[in-house]
């Protein structure tokens, strides 16, 4: 059963999913699991690019340890995703293709904007360059922001991630 809820509220409109998600349609890149309401194989929600796509994306401007000057992020506010699958819990643990692991605050995705970034200054991201998804801060618009802690929780060839 499939059950769309419309919030309207200071003219926004969003969707929030109750039961089971939609099934992608491409290949399965990214797993979510654990404390998460909504599901569409196994108890699991799994999305291919174009089902996260279609979740809505944005786009900001960041200098960061990994690339030279302020380089455009565009992806899926985190925060977006984890109303979607219909996230509870307080953290997130997140695993990338190569089994590096990282926790990160589920209030971190609300304070902060974080996004999972599919797209580098305007081009998908490939698995040889951090892809197909690298969870990415705003780091130089917040000033606490720019420090080690951070920058480990900035996982990158992400595949899965667990709600606990």
């Amino acid at each position: 059963m499939r059950l769309i809820v419309m919030l309207l509220s200071f003219g926004v409109t969003s969707q929030v999913w109750a039961g089971e998600l939609p099934k992608p349609v491409g290949n399965v890149l990214l797993t979510l699991s654990g404390n998460i309401k909504n599901t569409n194989q196994d108890g699991k929600a799994v999305f291919d690019i174009a089902s996260l796509e279609k979740l809505g994306m944005v786009s900001f401007q960041t200098a960061s340890p990994w690339y030279n000057g302020r380089t455009t992020f565009t992806g899926i506010p985190l925060q977006k995703l984890m109303d979607h699958v219909g996230a509870k819990g307080s953290v997130v643990k997140v695993t990338a293709l190569n089994d590096y692991t990282t926790e990160l605050s589920l209030s971190d995705f609300k304070k902060y904007n974080v996004i999972l970034a599919l797209k580098v200054n305007g081009e998908y991201m490939r698995i040889r360059d951090k892809g197909p998804f690298f969870i990415v801060y705003p780091y130089d618009s917040i000033p606490e922001l720019n420090n080690q802690i951070y920058y480990s929780r900035s996982a990158w060839q992400v595949s899965r991630m667990n709600i606990e």
